[in-house]
């Protein structure tokens, strides 16, 4: 009868995810000490955290593996055999690749298996075809090679990718090659059948994203109506409805502002304020105190729930997984403590991130570059960012959902795109996905399906081939598709906001204005808002006091929002409301219509209660935007510049009926609905938003899209423009960049360029790294000291150059490079046996031009699968610096070793350098 698979052991007998970061860690602190010795517990369980009296940290991340698929565990796919219960030390030393059974318990233990899986199926890693392997990477030799893949060979195994650690594009590229070539390699049905469906799998991964994430959005859009209308009051007869379903006719009904401050009346008998409700005892002041009351209080409930989801959901240091590094990762809560002959090595805490806050696009950039953040976009981010932003926006903080919608695309795709080995196992691919998920947030966030898809290529994505291209407008349409189905506006539109109206020549010049406007705005905003950010919120009482900043914020939004009509209403209903035409009699648009454009003191109350609500707008946005929720920035933006470009217009209008003859508006022939404030109004709040986050060719997309209308693409694109050239020459970064920056994210922007001078790569080499040295013993406690040494050093997304002694005794060659997570999973393997060397063996040739795929391919003395041979861990065909190039890339192999540059230090090399230049 054949075994049955064991729980929590795939059908290979191998563990379906990695040991715990404690236990590893344990194992490695345990290297050389007394207590290595006793490698089984008198209970006779293997030692696992409970046995150490620790915690068992255990994974709040899970991960969804066919059952004989790639492993998440530390050992190889073994065969059922039977072993020998009295092996060895000297057995072992006979045989290499044969352990003792007291090793085997030690190095195979996994925390989540129990004791008898241990006895039964982990107790021949030695004996196995393959070597221990990580999570990502496939076997080097599949079942159906004779011999393993070069390029797979050349570029060593890579194991799991920690938290903020930097993925290795060339590893993943070949890793993702070698496995479609084994597909194509393949002739039976079932093989061509595999292959379609693998080259079919992208399009039905991006059809379910973008599907989800017109659902989510849907759900999100209409519980922030209802949530936010309950502020005003509810319906008589269905108190669940937010008041354009309560009303369906209220979009209709416009009456004039009679003044500046004052309260616009409804009309709708369906919907009950709260001042309806106390007007009946108390008289009209108390009814309004007690309005107001109920507005700051519904308020300050909606906003702290959602600062306390925020923070204690999505608090940084609660995402443990299995995949972060033992010893380089700032120390877990409730971590183990280490033995009292070795002391923990002193680690760099981490700053505090609450994943859910925030727009979530600075972030969303990093991760597509390739930085590497567990938990970021994990299904409790998605959970507490959408009913986070649903609650943070209907608190009427001056805040928008539209950019988070970014973020919560992106977690869709990052948890549908994991339930596929193919894109689970290679980080690289997942981030095709990821790019699509992009277009598709934007997509539901202002309706523009082709507008998603360039903001993804110009904003947010790192790599962008016409592949993702393509799957990312699919992934768009499919988004916009069900989005319009199912209706969050109750309008049968996609679309929020259409004009019609045409422009003329002579609006050129206001719309310049009202790029510059833009652009200045866009730069002291951001200015601002870094400022407040960097001085005020990180290095006062705000930094330990995240919730109490909400509150204060959102109480003074409230004082300052309530009195005018404009601030009170939503972002969206205003940018609707500022878009909309004057064209008709009795459509005032909540009063922003004057009644009289033809004297001053008609415009004049209009004039001022839209400026008033521009000035608070603006200035609630730069303290609010970075506040401990989800916030986006578009909305607020194009509401500023909406107030901006109507009091334009209004002016405009203004200056007509005193001069209708004039040269000017000859074109208008006597038309005094000519003039239309609305279209300045959207060229104002297209360039706002350009001078903020500096997106040029999809923000323009994305106007036209939103408002229905291709008529204004040149007034739009000329804004644009504008805006961004003003916003760049006094500021050279966007918000995002600012957020970036603050936040320390190792973004390297390949758009930005240097000032190099006389600087060459030599000024930025560190030579003091920990090396390995192959010209001196290396053994299992000599290379955990070193990696505890890295550890002290904080480089943690670092790793060791491998060196040998030049032939000409003329310095050291750099012969490959191991990974510092590669090099702590290798030896908490064989911590059992300290003083055992571990040996490194080459089969890369330096010399390209001479070298042959046999010799590629040629086995080593060493046999594959002994696990004291760290070669199969080495990367041999690291990426090589010339010393004399002055900030240019080259693939260079030969020359001496000089030193290393990571990332990160890259990162800040190129700060140091902008500061300077």
């Amino acid at each position: 009868m054949p075994n049955s698979p064991t729980p929590g052991i795939n059908g290979h007998g191998t563990p379906s995810r990695p040991s715990s970061t404690t236990w590893r860690r344990e194992r490695l602190m345990r290297i050389g000490s007394s207590t290595a010795v006793n490698t089984v517990p008198a209970n006779g369980a293997p030692d696992t955290p409970s046995n150490l009296n620790t915690p068992d940290l255990s994974p709040t991340e899970h991960t969804f593996l066919q059952s004989g698929g790639a492993s998440y565990g530390t050992l190889p796919a073994s065969r059922r055999r039977t072993a020998h219960p009295t092996l060895n030390l000297a057995s072992r030393r006979a045989i290499p690749h044969l352990p003792s059974l007291n090793f085997l318990r030690r190095t195979t233990s996994n925390p989540s298996a129990p004791l008898s899986a241990g006895l039964k199926d982990l107790a021949f890693s030695r004996l196995s075809v393959q070597r221990p392997i990580s999570a990502y990477d496939a076997p080097l030799r599949s079942k159906d090679d004779s011999e393993p893949d070069a390029d797979a060979k050349i570029n060593g195994i890579r194991v799991w990718y920690s938290s903020f650690t930097s993925i290795d594009w060339l590893h993943d590229a070949i890793k993702d090659s070698v496995r479609f070539s084994r597909l194509r390699r393949r002739k039976s049905f079932r093989s061509r059948v595999r292959l379609v469906i693998d080259k079919s799998l992208g399009w039905f991964v991006v059809t379910i994203v973008g599907f989800l994430s017109a659902v989510v959005a849907f759900l999100v859009v209409r519980s922030e109506l209802w949530l936010f209308d309950t502020k005003d009051g509810y319906c008589r007869d269905a108190w669940w409805k937010a008041k354009r379903f309560c009303c369906p006719a209220l979009d209709d009904i416009f009456t004039p502002l009679e003044g500046a401050g004052q309260p616009i009346e409804h009309v709708c008998q369906e919907w009950r304020t709260w001042a309806d409700v106390f007007s009946q005892d108390q008289g009209g002041a108390g009814a309004e105190f007690a309005e107001y009351a109920l507005y700051a209080f519904i308020a300050l409930c909606l906003a702290l729930t959602s600062t306390l989801l925020t923070i204690y959901l999505t608090n940084s240091t609660t995402f443990v997984t299995r995949k972060e590094s033992g010893v380089l990762a700032p120390d877990f809560p409730g971590s183990v403590t280490s033995s009292k002959d070795r002391p923990l090595p002193a680690v760099s805490k981490r700053k505090v991130m609450y994943y859910a806050a925030g727009s979530g696009i600075p972030e969303i950039k990093t991760i597509l570059s390739g930085f590497v953040i567990h938990g970021y976009l994990g299904g409790r981010v998605l959970f507490t960012k959408s009913v986070g932003l649903a609650l943070s926006v209907a608190s009427g903080l001056s805040l928008g959902k539209e950019g988070p919608f970014v973020h919560i695309a992106s977690c869709i795709g990052n948890i549908v795109s994991r339930f596929f080995s193919k894109y689970e196992n290679n980080e690289a691919k997942r981030r095709e996905i990821l790019s699509a998920a992009c277009a598709a947030g934007v997509a539901v966030a202002f309706g523009a399906p082709i507008g998603g898809t360039l903001f993804s290529l110009e904003e947010v994505s790192y790599f962008f081939p016409p592949k993702v291209m393509w799957r990312s407008f699919f992934c768009a349409m499919i988004a916009a598709i069900t989005l319009k189905m199912l209706d969050p506006f109750g309008t049968g539109k996609l679309v929020l906001f259409q004009c019609y109206q045409d422009w003329h020549a002579y609006e050129l010049f206001p719309f310049i204005l009202l790029g510059v406007f833009g652009g200045l705005y866009g730069a002291y905003f951001s200015k601002l808002n870094h400022s407040w950010s960097k001085n005020v919120r990180n290095k006062t009482w705000l930094k330990s006091y995240p919730v109490a900043e909400v509150l204060l914020i959102t109480s003074v939004t409230t004082i300052l929002c309530f009195v005018n009509p404009y601030t009170r209403m939503s972002g969206t209903e205003l940018v609707y409301s500022l878009f909309s035409e004057c064209k008709g009699t009795g459509r005032q648009h909540s009063g922003l219509c004057a009644v009289d454009p033809s004297t001053f003191w008609g415009i004049w109350p209009v004039v001022r209660a839209i400026s008033v609500a521009m000035i608070v707008k603006a200035g609630l946005t730069v303290v609010t935007f970075g506040i401990k929720v989800p916030a986006g920035i578009f909305i607020p933006s194009l509401g500023v510049g909406a107030c901006a470009g109507r009091v334009m217009g209004i002016l405009m209008q203004w200056l007509q009926y005193q001069d209708p003859g004039s040269k000017m508006f000859a074109i208008c022939k006597g038309d005094m609905e000519c003039i239309i404030p609305g279209l300045y109004a959207m060229v104002g709040a297209a360039a706002t938003l350009s001078g903020v986050t500096r997106t040029t060719v999809s923000l323009a997309v994305i106007m036209f899209e939103l408002t229905d209308t291709l008529t204004y693409a040149v007034p739009v694109m000329l804004s644009v423009l504008v805006a961004k050239t003003v916003a760049d020459a006094l500021e050279p970064k966007g918000i995002y960049d600012l957020v970036i920056e603050l936040n320390q994210l190792p973004y390297l922007d390949y758009k930005h360029e240097y000032l190099w001078g006389n600087l060459q790569i030599n000024d930025v080499t560190a030579r003091d790294v920990e090396v390995i040295r192959l010209d001196r013993k290396n053994t299992v406690k000599s290379l955990r000291d070193q990696l505890f040494s890295l550890t002290a050093s904080g480089n943690d997304d670092s790793g060791f150059p491998i060196l040998r002694r030049d032939v000409n005794d003329d310095g050291l060659r750099m012969v490959g490079y191991i990974g510092a997570s590669e090099l702590e999973h290798a030896l908490s393997l064989v911590a059992d046996e300290a003083e055992d060397e571990i040996h490194f063996h080459t089969t890369y040739c330096h010399n390209m031009h001479a070298s042959s795929i046999s010799s590629l391919l040629e086995e080593s003395a060493h046999p594959a699968q002994d696990l004291f041979d760290f070669s199969d861990y080495m990367d041999q065909a690291c990426l090589i610096f010339q010393r004399d190039r002055s900030g240019l890339i080259s693939f260079y192999t030969e020359g001496l070793y000089e030193g290393v540059i990571d990332k990160k230090t890259w990162v800040a090399f190129l700060a140091d350098l902008e500061e300077k230049s």
